[in-house]
């Protein structure tokens, strides 16, 4: 009922705000245009004017130069500087075009689909996450005491988390599904979120990473000088958000988290986090590039290695077995295209109709009558737009760091919120519609608190480590 309300509002008050720019500027009449057929990087023209007509703002700064941009409009005169042609660019598809897009997210998931989930049929026969499941059971057994032991669903959940913590996204997906499955078979209301998948979920959702290369990768395209230094206020930041996450579902679910077993696994994994990142620190962008594809692409190869060896060890047909995982895989990424239609059409209907520039503009007015530093409020368009769309995210992160520098703090704030959390929206849509789930009760807002720890920490980091 939660995502139900929310997704009509983001579609009443797209529309509300779009037909209010309609109405009230005569540089937003084909805006209804754009919100349905427009395409995202268009050049929307707007109108051609005489320089005597525009306000002495516009008029100034184009006297200084030719070009000048105010409020998202942009203003450009001629040599003579008689006429200014006044246009604006379109920052998304409009709805036509983004169903179009959600379908062809699901058909590029089929062949990783397909991938993974035969090679996680082969090691479901051969006994592989079960023997998953006992090592990580003692302590996720504590954070889901509603999954009977040695269940295959904790070694699912287990290589999720891990594919994560590698930055391996392709790979996290298809083990996540086949979580969301797992957990699936346990659910007595199967229309309803039960509260081991709203655990992983949000878990899952807090986007740990140890090694944020693609952001590195940016950066570094964009001529920054030191392209890692973001490193470990990324990884501080996901690891708060992922923390938070368990805290605030632990509370909903009233699970006591002070016991043994959970301190211990936690203290472990940040010690062995803070010694990787001792290390990690003081490698050069090379250096760190080589040891995540090493430790990255290697780990998925043993993988591959180990399941097959255990299959054949245990005398499984390994080609059958990989088939008929793959046939699951197919299956799956069909069932998602309505979900992830649905919530993206919302999702592009906020932005094409400009509601987060008017979320930028507020919060930049309250920013300067607080008298704050009013430079985070550069960074935050990545975050808005984070939970909702992740290449929009990295759109605006790289709009970011091109406007004020790779450099520059807000730059650095920008890539440090984009590797603060997942896409909450995109997650939800596709891991509860693989197992048409209607009811998320509770997880919406979990994920959004955990992505709200994530931003404040974010913000905090940057300004310890670049102010």
């Amino acid at each position: 009922m939660v995502l139900s309300r929310i997704w009509s509002a983001f579609i009443i008050i797209a529309i509300a705000i779009a037909s209010i720019k309609y109405i009230s500027s005569d540089n937003y009449k084909t805006i209804f245009n754009d919100m349905v057929v427009g395409k995202g990087g268009d050049t929307v023209k707007v109108a051609t004017q005489p320089m005597n007509t525009f306000s002495p703002v516009v008029k100034d700064n184009l006297m200084k130069k030719n070009y000048f941009t105010e409020s998202r409009i942009h203003y450009k005169t001629d040599s003579l500087k008689q006429n200014v042609n006044v246009y604006r660019v379109q920052e998304a598809d409009g709805v036509i075009g983004t169903s179009e897009t959600a379908v062809k997210i699901c058909i590029g998931l089929i062949g990783i689909m397909t991938l993974f989930m035969g090679f996680m049929s082969i090691a479901e026969k051969a006994g592989g996450i079960n023997l998953l499941s006992r090592f990580i059971q003692p302590f996720f057994s504590k954070l889901f005491p509603d999954i009977p032991k040695n269940h295959p669903a904790f070694g699912h959940m287990l290589m999720n988390f891990s594919a994560n913590l590698l930055g391996l996204d392709n790979a996290a997906t298809p083990f996540g599904l086949k979580a969301m499955e797992s957990l699936q078979t346990l659910n007595p209301n199967k229309d309803t979120a039960s509260n081991s998948q709203i655990m992983f979920l949000c878990l899952h959702a807090g986007g740990m990473t140890l090694i944020p290369v693609s952001i590195i990768a940016i950066r570094a395209s964009m001529g920054s000088k030191t392209p890692t230094d973001i490193f470990l206020p990324c990884m501080i930041a996901t690891f708060a958000a992922t923390l938070a996450a368990m805290i605030i579902v632990s509370l909903y679910q009233k699970i006591n988290l002070l016991r043994p077993v959970v301190i211990a696994y936690v203290g472990g994994i940040s010690a062995i986090i803070g010694l990787l990142v001792v290390y990690l620190v003081q490698l050069s962008k090379d250096e760190l590039d080589d040891f995540s594809k090493v430790l990255s692409n290697g780990l998925i190869l043993f993988i591959f290695l180990a399941i097959v060896l255990g299959a054949v060890y245990k005398k499984i047909n390994v080609f059958d077995a990989f088939i008929e995982g793959a046939k699951e895989g197919f299956t799956t990424c069909v069932k998602i295209i309505p979900y992830l239609v649905g919530m993206l059409i919302a999702i592009s209907l906020l932005r094409t109709s400009g509601v987060f520039d008017v979320l930028i503009d507020g919060m930049k007015w309250v920013a300067y009558t607080a008298n704050l530093d009013p430079r985070f409020v550069d960074g935050l368009p990545t975050a808005l737009i984070k939970p909702l769309s992740g290449s929009g995210a990295r759109g605006m992160m790289v709009d970011t760091m091109s406007t004020f520098g790779a450099d520059s703090f807000q730059g650095k704030l920008a890539a440090v919120l984009q590797g603060s959390s997942d896409t909450t929206f995109y997650v939800i849509a596709v891991y509860f519609g693989a197992v048409a789930i209607k009811n998320t009760r509770y997880t919406v807002i979990a994920m959004l608190l955990a992505d709200l720890v994530g931003i404040i920490t974010s913000i905090a980091l940057a300004y310890l480590f670049f102010a």
